[in-house]
């Protein structure tokens, strides 16, 4: 009988070890996947069969997907460098990070607002780094992408395949660790407690 009982707790302690190692996976993905403005991947996903013809491309398919994947990174970079705010009318803008604080877009009271809090930081050019390296492997492991640019690489590198997003996903939260991500801007959902934690 106390045997059965250690065997039970044993085994339930087990079962919470791996509970709470898949809950850290868990945690993890979604912070690299929050790492990318939400648009801009609903675009990637949206166009990025429509364009590479499901990875059966011509060149032009190759042209237009080229296209799409240089946009997508460049919205990627330059999404790290805007924030919000809510002016003082209650509405919420937008601007862009500046070494003096957040140039607003269409406010028109941004006076009003202390937007100094928002200066441009180190952290600002890492995150966007980071942030076109992870849609960069998102976008180059896609099967659509790898059969229309490499077909070769997609049955000789399943390694690779499988290997890379997982390294670049633990480098990524590592440094997002060391460099907290705090900017909600354009493609970012705003939110109340940022307010708050940027004063």
């Amino acid at each position: 009988m106390a045997g059965d009982n250690t065997q039970t707790l044993t085994s339930s302690s087990s079962t919470t070890k791996s509970q709470s190692t898949a809950d850290k996976a868990f945690k993890g993905v979604g912070n690299l996947i929050k790492v990318l403005p939400s648009g801009t991947v609903f675009i990637f996903q949206f166009l990025n069969p429509l364009l590479t013809s499901n990875g059966k491309c011509h060149t032009s398919n190759k042209f237009l997907t080229g296209a799409l994947l240089i946009l997508c990174g460049l919205s990627c970079f330059f999404s790290s460098f805007t924030d919000s705010y809510k002016g003082s009318d209650g509405k919420i803008y937008y601007g862009i990070a500046t070494i003096k604080g957040l140039y607003s877009f269409s406010d028109l009271n941004s006076s009003s607002v202390n937007l100094s809090k928002y200066k441009l930081r180190l952290g600002d050019f890492v995150h966007a780094f980071f942030s076109l390296l992870v849609f960069g492997v998102i976008a180059m492991l896609d099967s659509k992408i790898v059969s229309c640019f490499y077909p070769s690489f997609e049955s000789d590198e399943k390694a690779v395949n499988m290997a890379l997003p997982v390294v670049v996903g633990a480098i990524a939260s590592a440094v997002f660790v060391v460099f907290p991500y705090t900017r909600h801007g354009i493609g970012y959902p705003y939110s109340e407690s940022k307010e708050n934690s940027s004063e």
